[in-house]
């Protein structure tokens, strides 16, 4: 139901109310033959070798009922007020515990109908603050069992490794801004920029606990993640003519996060556990998503080499060897049109962030990458036997801090890849410059087409990820590999980057 009228003759009123009901049901079943095919070919579960395995079926239903409302107030078209309401019930959660809002109040102030300067074309200040609430995942209130099948003529149950708790409680997301919006010379030039803070209290995940329970992670409400950063827009237009005209965006931000607070007495919860012996995890007073694994010893800022030439490794695991977390991101747009053509291309760029690569984790202590094949500080062959003036020296120092001395042989590799080398010896700056997309299109002229009925009509070619201009990553995207929710800055079996090419045909009647 909508609502809009002018309540005086410079204040005007706007509301709405209204509802929703989802629900998402999830049925499936896995079966699978049991030692391959009787008959090549016949694909069917009764043409099983042995006897079939017991079918895998799942179940899952989620309901969730929602109300909402919104109201609008604008004085003289310069002040504005908004606030909105939404109340969500769901399935996933407790009774009693089920209901969470989303309230959010903006305000907004157009300063530049109050002054009257020519350069000055439009300007705006907001302040907005908003609450997001999210339930839980299905089945992680109640514990279940799961079915192992058959053993001999007995049919094995176990429980689950994650323990599930019936006292969770919605997540919440709390999130301030502040922006501020101008534009200069008849919108020659403009930008838009603002600062905001969120904090993410109660989320939903599950942490390690002692074995001793029979469990080896439970479903909490655990902790509070901060986020705080800058969000800035640039754009202008530096030539226009009558049959041209050059435009151009710039975009960039930056962004902190902090594990501010855990579960009771958890200062790390682990997010992931990779091969190589490397997790991704949260600690508190530190970013989310650290990489954590072995590191080199060090003495005096140089890696410590042992008497055997090799690398020192320390023996603990949970050392940080990377932040997954870029240091800022930004991109720039250029846009051209000449007459009835138009022209644009999109340059992504990301500083910093670490990923580790799995594929130099092995592929260095096979041999397959450039660093193990050479010239050694001899000008012989590195992969030559000792005897024939090969082999390398590590760089770096005793334990007494004097250089390395100590030729070891690399005509095995071991001296590049995991054997003799910790995780972080693979972790890599993931920063990249690419050529993200580019497209040329022509707009056909207009007078032409009215006798078709066409109102515009315009042809275009257009392609992304065209090229990668700048990486440290060797043999790889930066971007590729494990890239979804927390699970960021572990990369394996990389594939090489698709370009993408395609055509754009836009009508409008």
């Amino acid at each position: 139901m909508r609502f809009n009228k002018n309540l005086t003759k410079n204040l005007n009123l706007t509301a709405l109310v209204g509802g929703n009901i989802r629900r998402n049901n999830q049925n499936s079943i896995y079966a699978s033959t049991n030692g391959g095919l009787v008959i090549p070919g016949l694909y069917a579960i009764s043409n099983s070798v042995s006897q079939p395995l017991a079918p895998v079926e799942t179940q899952s239903s989620i309901g969730v009922n929602g109300i909402f409302g919104s109201a609008s107030l604008g004085l003289d078209n310069t002040y504005y007020l908004d606030a909105t309401i939404r109340r969500d019930q769901s399935s996933t959660l407790p009774i009693g515990n089920d209901t969470y809002y989303y309230p959010s109040i903006s305000g907004s102030f157009i300063f530049s109908n109050l002054l009257k300067w020519n350069w000055l074309t439009f300007g705006k200040f907001r302040l907005n603050y908003a609450e997001v609430g999210n339930d839980a995942p299905f089945g992680s209130l109640y514990d279940t069992y799961t079915n192992n099948g058959w053993y001999g003529s007995n049919l094995m149950y176990s429980v689950n490794t994650t323990e599930n708790n019936p006292n969770l409680k919605p997540e919440k997301t709390k999130s301030s801004e502040a922006g501020l919006e101008m534009a200069f010379l008849n919108k020659r030039i403009g930008f838009d920029g603002d600062v905001y803070l969120t904090n993410t209290v109660d989320q939903i995940m599950p942490v390690a606990v002692s074995p001793a329970t029979g469990y080896s992670y439970k479903y909490v409400n655990s902790g509070e993640v901060r986020n705080q950063g800058i969000e800035l827009n640039v754009y202008g237009t530096p030539v226009k003519t009558k049959d041209f005209s050059w435009n151009v965006n710039l975009n960039w931000s930056i962004n902190a996060n902090k594990v501010v607070s855990l579960y009771e007495g958890v200062s790390n919860l682990q997010l992931g556990s990779f091969q190589g012996g490397v997790t991704i995890d949260a600690q508190v007073g530190k970013p989310y998503g650290l990489l954590e694994g072995t590191d080199f010893v060090y003495k005096n800022g140089q890696k410590v080499v042992g008497s055997d030439g090799y690398y020192e490794i320390t023996s603990t695991t949970n050392n940080v060897i990377g932040n997954s977390n870029p240091k800022w991101r930004g991109g720039i747009t250029n846009s051209f049109t000449y007459k009835n053509w138009t022209a644009s291309f999109l340059v992504d760029v990301q500083a910093g962030g670490s990923v580790f690569s799995l594929d130099q984790y092995y592929g260095q202590s096979d041999g397959i990458y450039p660093m193990t094949v050479g010239n050694n500080d001899l000008g012989n062959p590195m992969r030559n036997t000792l005897a024939n003036g090969g082999g390398i020296i590590l760089p770096g120092v005793y334990e007494n801090g004097q250089p390395n001395t100590t030729r070891i042989t690399a005509n095995d590799y071991t001296a590049f890849g995991y054997p003799y080398r910790p995780n972080s010896a693979f972790v890599y700056d993931a920063s990249y410059v690419k050529l993200r997309e580019a497209e040329i299109s022509y707009n056909f002229e207009s007078q032409k087409l009215e006798e078709l009925g066409i109102h515009a009509l315009s042809l275009g070619v257009v392609g992304s990820n065209l090229w990668i201009i700048y990486k440290n990553l060797p043999y790889a995207d930066p971007e590729a590999g494990l890239g979804a929710g927390n699970m960021q800055g572990w990369q394996s079996g990389v594939m090489p980057t698709t370009r993408n090419f395609g055509f754009n045909l836009k009508v409008q009647f």
